[in-house]
Protein backbone atom coordinates (compact mmCIF):
# COMPACT_ATOMS: atom_id res chain seq x y z
CA UNK A 1 0.00 0.00 0.00
CA UNK A 2 1.36 3.45 -0.89
CA UNK A 3 2.24 6.14 1.62
CA UNK A 4 -0.30 8.87 2.25
CA UNK A 5 0.84 12.35 3.28
CA UNK A 6 -1.61 14.54 5.18
CA UNK A 7 -1.12 18.16 6.20
CA UNK A 8 -1.91 18.86 9.85
CA UNK A 9 -5.01 21.05 9.92
CA UNK A 10 -6.96 20.11 13.05
CA UNK A 11 -6.43 19.45 16.75
CA UNK A 12 -6.53 15.67 16.43
CA UNK A 13 -3.80 15.63 13.79
CA UNK A 14 -1.76 18.17 15.78
CA UNK A 15 -1.89 15.91 18.82
CA UNK A 16 -0.75 12.95 16.70
CA UNK A 17 2.12 15.06 15.40
CA UNK A 18 3.23 16.02 18.92
CA UNK A 19 3.01 12.55 20.45
CA UNK A 20 4.34 10.40 17.59
CA UNK A 21 7.92 10.27 19.01
CA UNK A 22 6.64 8.81 22.28
CA UNK A 23 5.56 5.73 20.33
CA UNK A 24 8.47 5.64 17.88
CA UNK A 25 11.14 5.73 20.60
CA UNK A 26 9.43 3.83 23.40
CA UNK A 27 12.06 1.06 23.18
CA UNK A 28 15.10 3.38 22.92
CA UNK A 29 16.78 3.74 26.36
CA UNK A 30 18.67 6.92 25.39
CA UNK A 31 15.58 8.78 24.17
CA UNK A 32 14.40 11.68 26.34
CA UNK A 33 10.85 12.87 25.56
CA UNK A 34 10.54 16.57 24.75
CA UNK A 35 8.24 18.72 26.83
CA UNK A 36 5.05 18.34 24.81
CA UNK A 37 3.65 21.72 25.82
CA UNK A 38 6.87 23.42 24.65
CA UNK A 39 6.71 21.77 21.22
CA UNK A 40 3.01 22.63 21.03
CA UNK A 41 3.64 26.32 21.74
CA UNK A 42 6.56 26.44 19.31
CA UNK A 43 4.55 24.95 16.44
CA UNK A 44 1.35 26.92 17.13
CA UNK A 45 1.20 30.09 14.99
CA UNK A 46 -0.94 31.77 17.65
CA UNK A 47 1.81 31.39 20.25
CA UNK A 48 5.12 31.57 18.40
CA UNK A 49 6.17 35.07 17.22
CA UNK A 50 8.56 33.43 14.73
CA UNK A 51 5.57 32.98 12.43
CA UNK A 52 5.84 36.72 11.74
CA UNK A 53 8.82 35.93 9.50
CA UNK A 54 8.33 32.20 8.89
CA UNK A 55 5.93 30.19 6.75
CA UNK A 56 5.38 26.66 8.03
CA UNK A 57 3.35 23.51 7.61
CA UNK A 58 3.27 20.17 9.42
CA UNK A 59 2.78 16.83 7.70
CA UNK A 60 1.96 13.30 8.82
CA UNK A 61 2.74 10.14 6.87
CA UNK A 62 0.50 7.08 7.00
CA UNK A 63 1.30 3.62 5.68
CA UNK A 64 -1.21 0.79 5.66
CA UNK A 65 -3.50 3.12 7.53
CA UNK A 66 -1.06 3.57 10.44
CA UNK A 67 0.85 6.67 11.43
CA UNK A 68 4.42 6.23 10.20
CA UNK A 69 6.14 9.63 10.31
CA UNK A 70 6.00 13.37 10.72
CA UNK A 71 7.84 16.49 9.53
CA UNK A 72 7.57 20.28 9.70
CA UNK A 73 8.42 22.43 6.69
CA UNK A 74 9.67 25.95 7.51
CA UNK A 75 10.66 28.87 5.32
CA UNK A 76 12.50 31.37 7.51
CA UNK A 77 12.41 34.54 5.42
CA UNK A 78 14.62 36.50 7.83
CA UNK A 79 17.40 33.89 7.73
CA UNK A 80 17.14 33.51 3.96
CA UNK A 81 17.57 37.26 3.53
CA UNK A 82 20.39 37.54 6.07
CA UNK A 83 22.36 34.61 4.64
CA UNK A 84 21.50 35.26 0.99
CA UNK A 85 20.01 31.87 0.21
CA UNK A 86 16.60 30.39 -0.62
CA UNK A 87 16.19 27.38 1.67
CA UNK A 88 13.25 25.50 3.10
CA UNK A 89 13.99 23.85 6.43
CA UNK A 90 12.75 20.50 7.68
CA UNK A 91 12.39 19.89 11.38
CA UNK A 92 10.55 17.66 13.84
CA UNK A 93 11.45 14.87 11.39
CA UNK A 94 10.67 11.38 12.68
CA UNK A 95 9.76 8.21 10.80
CA UNK A 96 9.75 4.43 10.88
CA UNK A 97 12.54 2.57 9.09
CA UNK A 98 10.86 2.71 5.70
CA UNK A 99 12.43 4.74 2.91
CA UNK A 100 9.12 5.17 1.15
CA UNK A 101 7.86 7.00 4.24
CA UNK A 102 10.92 9.23 4.79
CA UNK A 103 11.11 10.08 1.08
CA UNK A 104 7.44 11.07 0.97
CA UNK A 105 7.88 13.37 3.98
CA UNK A 106 10.95 15.07 2.50
CA UNK A 107 9.17 15.43 -0.83
CA UNK A 108 6.33 17.24 0.94
CA UNK A 109 8.86 19.67 2.45
CA UNK A 110 10.46 20.14 -0.97
CA UNK A 111 7.12 20.92 -2.59
CA UNK A 112 6.28 23.39 0.19
CA UNK A 113 9.58 25.15 -0.47
CA UNK A 114 9.32 25.00 -4.25
CA UNK A 115 5.92 26.70 -4.15
CA UNK A 116 7.62 29.58 -2.32
CA UNK A 117 10.59 29.88 -4.64
CA UNK A 118 13.11 27.95 -2.55
CA UNK A 119 16.02 26.22 -4.28
CA UNK A 120 17.36 23.96 -1.50
CA UNK A 121 16.10 21.88 1.39
CA UNK A 122 18.09 21.83 4.64
CA UNK A 123 17.71 20.40 8.12
CA UNK A 124 16.91 19.35 10.69
CA UNK A 125 16.43 22.97 11.76
CA UNK A 126 13.67 24.82 13.59
CA UNK A 127 12.21 28.28 13.34
CA UNK A 128 15.17 29.80 15.22
CA UNK A 129 18.35 28.62 16.88
CA UNK A 130 16.45 28.10 20.13
CA UNK A 131 14.65 25.13 18.58
CA UNK A 132 16.19 21.63 18.29
CA UNK A 133 18.76 21.45 15.48
CA UNK A 134 20.76 18.70 13.81
CA UNK A 135 20.36 14.98 13.26
CA UNK A 136 22.26 12.66 15.58
CA UNK A 137 24.91 10.77 13.58
CA UNK A 138 27.18 9.65 16.46
CA UNK A 139 26.49 8.90 20.11
CA UNK A 140 23.22 6.98 19.91
CA UNK A 141 23.85 5.28 23.25
CA UNK A 142 24.32 8.57 25.11
CA UNK A 143 21.27 9.84 26.94
CA UNK A 144 19.74 12.71 25.04
CA UNK A 145 19.70 16.23 26.46
CA UNK A 146 16.66 18.37 27.11
CA UNK A 147 17.45 20.91 24.40
CA UNK A 148 18.11 18.51 21.50
CA UNK A 149 16.21 15.64 19.95
CA UNK A 150 17.35 12.03 19.68
CA UNK A 151 16.90 9.79 16.64
CA UNK A 152 17.46 6.24 15.43
CA UNK A 153 20.72 5.37 13.59
CA UNK A 154 18.81 4.54 10.41
CA UNK A 155 17.95 8.23 9.89
CA UNK A 156 21.50 8.88 8.64
CA UNK A 157 21.27 5.97 6.20
CA UNK A 158 18.04 7.33 4.74
CA UNK A 159 19.44 10.83 4.25
CA UNK A 160 22.56 9.63 2.49
CA UNK A 161 20.60 7.19 0.32
CA UNK A 162 18.50 10.14 -0.91
CA UNK A 163 21.60 12.15 -1.88
CA UNK A 164 21.60 14.60 1.02
CA UNK A 165 25.04 15.90 1.96
CA UNK A 166 26.54 17.33 5.12
CA UNK A 167 26.12 21.07 5.45
CA UNK A 168 27.47 21.47 8.98
CA UNK A 169 28.17 19.38 12.09
CA UNK A 170 27.81 20.21 15.76
CA UNK A 171 29.76 18.38 18.45
CA UNK A 172 28.58 17.78 22.00
CA UNK A 173 30.88 17.19 24.95
CA UNK A 174 30.83 15.92 28.50
CA UNK A 175 32.90 18.14 30.78
CA UNK A 176 33.83 16.42 34.04
CA UNK A 177 34.12 18.32 37.32
CA UNK A 178 36.87 17.71 39.84
CA UNK A 179 36.40 18.39 43.54
CA UNK A 180 37.89 21.87 43.23
CA UNK A 181 38.17 24.64 40.66
CA UNK A 182 41.35 24.43 38.55
CA UNK A 183 43.84 27.00 39.85
CA UNK A 184 44.46 28.30 36.33
CA UNK A 185 40.82 29.41 35.99
CA UNK A 186 40.97 31.27 39.33
CA UNK A 187 44.25 32.98 38.43
CA UNK A 188 43.15 34.03 34.94
CA UNK A 189 39.78 35.28 36.21
CA UNK A 190 41.48 37.59 38.71
CA UNK A 191 43.93 38.93 36.11
CA UNK A 192 41.12 39.62 33.61
CA UNK A 193 38.93 41.34 36.21
CA UNK A 194 41.74 43.66 37.22
CA UNK A 195 43.03 44.34 33.71
CA UNK A 196 39.69 45.26 32.11
CA UNK A 197 37.74 46.53 35.12
CA UNK A 198 35.20 43.72 34.98
CA UNK A 199 33.08 42.19 37.72
CA UNK A 200 30.75 39.26 38.18
CA UNK A 201 27.04 40.06 38.30
CA UNK A 202 24.25 37.82 39.62
CA UNK A 203 20.58 38.51 38.97
CA UNK A 204 17.40 37.90 40.95
CA UNK A 205 13.87 36.95 39.93
CA UNK A 206 12.75 40.44 40.88
CA UNK A 207 15.31 42.04 38.55
CA UNK A 208 14.17 39.80 35.69
CA UNK A 209 10.56 40.83 36.32
CA UNK A 210 11.08 44.51 37.04
CA UNK A 211 14.07 45.58 34.91
CA UNK A 212 15.36 45.14 31.38
CA UNK A 213 18.16 42.76 32.42
CA UNK A 214 16.64 39.81 30.54
CA UNK A 215 16.42 41.84 27.34
CA UNK A 216 20.02 43.00 27.72
CA UNK A 217 21.12 39.36 27.96
CA UNK A 218 19.25 38.44 24.79
CA UNK A 219 20.52 41.54 22.97
CA UNK A 220 24.02 40.24 23.72
CA UNK A 221 22.99 36.80 22.43
CA UNK A 222 21.98 38.45 19.16
CA UNK A 223 25.33 40.24 18.96
CA UNK A 224 27.46 37.30 20.07
CA UNK A 225 25.86 34.64 17.87
CA UNK A 226 25.22 36.78 14.78
CA UNK A 227 28.02 35.18 12.74
CA UNK A 228 27.19 31.55 13.59
CA UNK A 229 25.66 29.14 11.12
CA UNK A 230 22.31 30.39 9.76
CA UNK A 231 21.62 32.38 12.94
CA UNK A 232 18.30 34.22 13.06
CA UNK A 233 18.42 37.53 14.93
CA UNK A 234 15.73 37.38 17.62
CA UNK A 235 12.89 39.90 17.37
CA UNK A 236 11.50 41.83 20.33
CA UNK A 237 8.47 39.51 20.53
CA UNK A 238 10.66 36.42 20.47
CA UNK A 239 12.85 37.85 23.21
CA UNK A 240 9.68 38.49 25.23
CA UNK A 241 8.82 34.82 24.83
CA UNK A 242 12.26 33.51 25.76
CA UNK A 243 12.73 35.86 28.73
CA UNK A 244 9.39 34.74 30.09
CA UNK A 245 10.12 31.05 29.60
CA UNK A 246 13.83 30.55 30.21
CA UNK A 247 14.63 33.21 32.79
CA UNK A 248 11.26 32.58 34.42
CA UNK A 249 12.04 28.95 35.27
CA UNK A 250 15.83 28.64 35.46
CA UNK A 251 17.47 28.70 38.88
CA UNK A 252 19.26 32.06 38.65
CA UNK A 253 22.18 30.95 40.80
CA UNK A 254 23.30 29.19 37.61
CA UNK A 255 23.15 32.37 35.51
CA UNK A 256 26.40 34.37 35.56
CA UNK A 257 26.94 37.75 33.98
CA UNK A 258 30.10 39.82 33.58
CA UNK A 259 29.83 43.61 33.55
CA UNK A 260 32.27 46.38 32.73
CA UNK A 261 32.76 49.47 34.90
CA UNK A 262 29.77 51.16 33.21
CA UNK A 263 27.50 48.19 34.04
CA UNK A 264 27.32 46.99 30.45
CA UNK A 265 26.97 43.20 30.14
CA UNK A 266 29.99 41.90 28.23
CA UNK A 267 29.60 38.15 28.82
CA UNK A 268 27.09 35.61 30.10
CA UNK A 269 26.89 31.93 30.97
CA UNK A 270 23.72 29.94 31.63
CA UNK A 271 23.58 26.35 32.85
CA UNK A 272 20.80 24.34 34.42
CA UNK A 273 20.53 21.09 36.33
CA UNK A 274 19.62 18.28 33.95
CA UNK A 275 15.98 17.22 33.91
CA UNK A 276 16.42 14.39 31.42
CA UNK A 277 15.63 11.60 33.86
CA UNK A 278 12.63 13.56 35.13
CA UNK A 279 11.39 13.92 31.55
CA UNK A 280 11.75 10.19 30.99
CA UNK A 281 9.80 9.51 34.17
CA UNK A 282 6.92 11.79 33.20
CA UNK A 283 7.12 10.97 29.45
CA UNK A 284 7.27 14.65 28.49
CA UNK A 285 3.97 15.55 30.21
CA UNK A 286 3.55 18.02 33.06
CA UNK A 287 0.41 16.41 34.44
CA UNK A 288 -0.51 14.74 36.65
CA UNK A 289 2.94 14.47 38.33
CA UNK A 290 5.44 15.57 35.69
CA UNK A 291 5.75 19.07 37.14
CA UNK A 292 6.87 17.58 40.47
CA UNK A 293 9.64 15.43 38.95
CA UNK A 294 10.89 18.34 36.86
CA UNK A 295 10.91 20.90 39.67
CA UNK A 296 12.60 18.42 41.99
CA UNK A 297 15.44 17.89 39.48
CA UNK A 298 15.80 21.63 38.90
CA UNK A 299 15.75 22.87 42.49
CA UNK A 300 15.76 20.19 45.20
CA UNK A 301 17.32 16.84 44.32
CA UNK A 302 19.73 17.33 41.45
CA UNK A 303 20.60 14.68 38.91
CA UNK A 304 24.34 14.02 38.55
CA UNK A 305 24.77 16.16 35.46
CA UNK A 306 23.96 19.67 34.29
CA UNK A 307 23.35 21.15 30.84
CA UNK A 308 25.37 24.06 29.52
CA UNK A 309 22.72 26.05 27.70
CA UNK A 310 24.40 29.26 26.57
CA UNK A 311 27.69 31.10 26.85
CA UNK A 312 28.73 34.23 25.02
CA UNK A 313 31.31 37.00 25.15
CA UNK A 314 30.99 40.39 23.50
CA UNK A 315 33.19 40.40 20.34
CA UNK A 316 35.69 42.99 21.62
CA UNK A 317 36.27 40.91 24.77
CA UNK A 318 36.71 37.55 23.07
CA UNK A 319 40.04 35.68 23.38
CA UNK A 320 40.89 37.67 26.53
CA UNK A 321 39.98 35.07 29.15
CA UNK A 322 36.68 36.69 30.17
CA UNK A 323 34.90 33.33 30.17
CA UNK A 324 37.14 32.25 33.07
CA UNK A 325 35.17 34.63 35.34
CA UNK A 326 31.99 32.77 34.43
CA UNK A 327 33.60 29.34 34.83
CA UNK A 328 34.90 30.11 38.32
CA UNK A 329 31.50 31.29 39.54
CA UNK A 330 29.51 28.44 38.01
CA UNK A 331 32.02 25.73 38.91
CA UNK A 332 31.97 26.57 42.60
CA UNK A 333 28.16 26.37 42.60
CA UNK A 334 28.10 23.13 40.62
CA UNK A 335 30.73 21.45 42.78
CA UNK A 336 28.81 22.49 45.89
CA UNK A 337 25.64 21.04 44.32
CA UNK A 338 27.30 17.64 43.92
CA UNK A 339 27.27 17.56 40.11
CA UNK A 340 29.68 15.14 38.42
CA UNK A 341 29.72 16.42 34.84
CA UNK A 342 28.11 18.82 32.41
CA UNK A 343 26.92 18.38 28.85
CA UNK A 344 27.55 21.09 26.32
CA UNK A 345 25.02 22.25 23.81
CA UNK A 346 25.92 21.67 20.18
CA UNK A 347 29.20 23.41 19.26
CA UNK A 348 30.07 24.01 15.63
CA UNK A 349 32.78 21.64 14.46
CA UNK A 350 34.61 24.58 12.87
CA UNK A 351 34.39 26.85 15.94
CA UNK A 352 37.85 26.17 17.36
CA UNK A 353 37.61 29.04 19.87
CA UNK A 354 34.66 27.51 21.72
CA UNK A 355 36.13 24.01 21.47
CA UNK A 356 39.41 25.12 23.07
CA UNK A 357 37.88 27.01 26.00
CA UNK A 358 37.69 24.03 28.36
CA UNK A 359 41.43 24.22 29.00
CA UNK A 360 42.61 21.69 31.59
CA UNK A 361 39.18 20.18 32.27
CA UNK A 362 38.60 16.50 31.42
CA UNK A 363 36.50 16.55 28.25
CA UNK A 364 34.90 13.74 26.24
CA UNK A 365 33.12 14.15 22.91
CA UNK A 366 29.87 12.21 23.24
CA UNK A 367 27.68 13.14 20.26
CA UNK A 368 27.76 14.56 16.76
CA UNK A 369 24.82 16.21 15.03
CA UNK A 370 24.51 17.02 11.37
CA UNK A 371 22.50 19.35 9.17
CA UNK A 372 21.91 17.92 5.71
CA UNK A 373 21.30 19.82 2.51
CA UNK A 374 20.13 19.04 -1.00
CA UNK A 375 19.08 21.10 -4.02
CA UNK A 376 15.39 21.01 -4.85
CA UNK A 377 14.80 19.37 -8.23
Amino acid sequence: MSVTISRVQNRKAFKEFLTFPLKLYKDMPAFVPPLIFDDRDTLDPRKNPAYEFCDAAMYLAYKDGRLAGRVAAIVNRKANEAWNHAEVRFGWFDFIDDREVSAALLNAVGEFGKERGMTAIVGPLGFTDFDPEGMLVEGYDCLSSMALHHNWPYYKEHMEAFGYEKDVDWLEYKIYLSDKIPEKYVRVAKIVEDRYGLRLRKVTKREVRKTDIGYRIFDLINETYAGLYDFTVLSKKLIDKYVGFYLGVIDLQFVSLVEDKDHNIVAFGIVMPSITRALKKCNGRLFPFGWYYILRSMYWKYEENFEMLLIGVKPEYQKKGVNSIIFVDLMQRLIKGGFKYGESNGELETNMDIRSQWGEAEVEQCKRRRVYKKAID
